[in-house]
C-alpha cells in the first residue's frame, strides 16, 4: 500500500476582466479549450489506470494523490465521521490497488472508485452495527471547540449537526442516494451504476429520502426556520449549504 500523499494547497488565481466583450471566435476558442481539458483529463486518467494495471508504483502514488480528497469527502459526508476517514480512505484505495485489472474502462473511473467507496462504507457500517456494545458504554465525542465564534458561525454549526443526524436517521440505501445526488450532484443514471440499481429504484429512494428529511426538518429546532415544500427545494438547498 502507498504511503499517504498530502496534496498541496489550491493556488486562487485571479484575472483582469476582459477590456472587451468576447466574440464568437473567442467563445468559440475558449468552448474549444474546454473540451480539449476535458480530453485531456480523461486520457491522463486512462494512462494512469494503464500503467497501475503495469505495476507501475509512481502512477499508483498519483492515482491516490488525484482522487483521494474526493474520497474523503465522500466518506465524511456519508459517515458524518471524521474519526474513521483516514483508515476508510486507506481501505478504498486498497481496493482499488486490488482490483484495478477488473477495471476494463466501461464506466468513467470515478464512477467506479465511487462504487468502491460506497461499498467499504456500506461495509464499514454494517460491522459497526454488528459488534456488540456494554450496557451504558459511553460513546466519547470530540473535545468541545472553546473558541468564541460569531453569531452567524454557532448558528451554521448548529444546522450542520443537525442535517448530519437527520442524515443518520435515513435508511443506508436512501442516504447513499441522497448523498451522491444532492451533495455530490450526481445524476441518477450515475448513481445507478455506482449502486447498481436501476434508475427509477434511485429517483424512488430519492423521493423518499427527501420526503423522510422534510418530516424530520419540522420537527428539529435548528433547522426550524426552513420552509419545506412540496417539491424538496428547500431540503435540496439547505444540504448543498450546509454539508459542504
Amino acid at each position: 500500500m502507498p504511503e499517504a500523499v498530502l496534496t498541496a494547497p489550491s493556488l486562487w488565481l485571479t484575472r483582469s476582466p476582459p477590456s472587451r466583450p468576447p466574440s464568437p471566435a473567442d467563445t468559440s476558442s475558449e468552448r474549444a479549450r474546454g473540451r480539449a481539458g476535458r480530453l485531456r483529463g480523461v486520457s491522463e486518467v486512462a494512462d494512469l489506470v494503464t500503467r497501475c494495471r503495469e505495476g507501475d508504483a509512481a502512477a499508483f502514488r498519483e492515482l491516490f494523490r488525484t482522487h483521494r480528497e474526493d474520497v474523503a469527502r465522500l466518506i465524511y459526508r456519508m459517515t458524518a465521521s471524521r474519526a474513521d476517514m483516514e483508515d476508510l480512505v486507506q481501505e478504498v484505495f486498497l481496493q482499488v490497488h486490488r482490483s484495478i485489472q477488473d477495471f476494463r474502462g466501461d464506466a468513467r473511473f470515478t464512477t467506479w472508485l465511487y462504487r468502491l467507496t460506497v461499498n467499504v462504507v456500506l461495509m464499514h457500517r454494517r460491522a459497526a452495527k454488528s459488534r456488540p456494545q456494554l450496557v451504558g458504554e459511553a460513546v466519547v465525542a470530540p473535545p468541545p471547540d472553546l473558541r468564541p465564534l460569531p453569531d452567524e458561525q454557532v448558528a451554521r454549526h448548529r444546522r450542520i449537526a443537525a442535517f448530519r443526524r437527520l442524515l443518520e436517521k435515513l435508511s443506508d440505501k436512501k442516504r447513499m442516494v441522497f448523498v451522491l445526488h444532492e451533495i455530490e450532484g450526481l445524476t441518477p443514471v450515475e448513481i445507478g451504476k455506482i449502486v447498481g440499481a436501476p434508475v427509477l429504484t434511485v429517483r424512488t429512494r430519492l423521493f423518499y429520502a427527501r420526503r423522510e428529511l422534510e418530516a424530520m426538518i419540522a420537527d428539529e429546532p435548528a433547522l426550524a426556520n426552513l420552509t419545506t415544500s412540496d417539491d424538496g427545494a428547500a431540503v435540496r438547498a439547505a444540504v448543498r449549504q450546509e454539508t459542504t
